[in-house]
């Protein structure tokens, strides 16, 4: 009998050495590319390089506009005034709605907890030409406002029905408890229910910061600006000027646009498990 664990333990850690190296082989061939010299992916399942350089990497942090200013730095700023302001207006506007759509009885609540689900149905390019409009008139296109309110706005709908669904698993009994010693609504919604809902809002605070810092095409399509470009534009440009393919900048592009969301999920782990799970006890 013990035998018989210890072989089914065996295969099962077989399995999922073998799963989980076949889904980290496609990030270890980008970091192969990223340190190898040339420009062209070599067509080899070898995760391991020949000859290492940094040259990729010196070329992605110090390219230059025509005029001599630092891209790469100025578009790093760019990606992360328009992520971090992203998820906090989102953030911001998602839990007051949740709270509201969790806590309150009124008039089309359920009407309207269902467009946030049927929003979701729709992918934000079918919004991009009623944006770029709306932006337009508002004299937002080609800054850094207009993009955070883009993207806060599609980010919305998953973080309120994420944040409703932990609201709803927080005990009513707290809140009642401290109306009877006089404290008010906003107050108990900051003391006592938003720290209590740490874990839901590092979720939807990492989905909204991922959604704004990994997002190209409304980017591409908002920003006429190298000056005003973002990071994944920036990577775009690798692969789609004058008809060549530079994969080893880009490799090394991808490397150092995934640093801060590596940096973030694990900044924010203990969190996600009980976050994503405890928001769907209830809907």
């Amino acid at each position: 009998m013990q035998q018989s664990t210890k072989m089914n333990r065996a295969i099962t850690h077989l399995f999922l050495i073998i799963f989980t190296g076949m889904t980290l082989l496609p990030v270890a061939l980008v970091l192969r590319k990223a340190v190898s010299p040339g420009k062209a992916f070599e067509l080899t399942i070898n995760p391991i390089p020949s000859k290492v350089t940094s040259e990729h990497f010196r070329e992605v942090i110090g390219k230059t506009s025509s005029d001599g200013k630092w891209l790469f730095g100025r578009q790093l700023l760019n990606s992360t005034l328009i992520a971090l302001g992203t998820t906090l207006l989102g953030v911001f506007l998602a839990a007051t709605a949740a709270y509201a759509f969790s806590r309150f009885r009124f008039p089309g609540r359920n009407g309207g907890m269902m467009a946030f689900l049927v929003v979701q149905m729709f992918p934000a390019t079918l919004l991009m030409i009623p944006m770029y409009v709306i932006l337009s008139k508002l004299g937002l296109l080609n800054s850094i406002l207009g993009l955070i309110f883009v993207y806060s706005t599609t980010a919305i709908p998953f973080c309120v029905w994420m944040l409703k669904g932990y609201f709803d698993t927080i005990p009513k009994e707290l809140e009642e408890a401290a109306l009877i010693d006089g404290a008010s609504r906003i107050r108990i919604f900051y003391t006592i229910v938003l720290p209590l809902a740490r874990p839901a809002l590092a979720v939807t605070a990492l989905f909204s910061f991922m959604t704004a810092w990994n997002e190209y095409i409304l980017a591409a399509t908002f920003l006429n600006r190298e000056e005003s470009y973002t990071l994944p534009v920036l990577l775009n440009s690798y692969v789609g000027e004058h008809g060549s393919a530079n994969w080893g900048a880009f490799a090394a592009g991808a490397v150092l646009v995934s640093i801060p969301i590596v940096a973030l999920f694990y900044a924010l782990q203990k969190h996600l498990v009980s976050g994503l799970t405890a928001g769907g006890v209830k809907g």
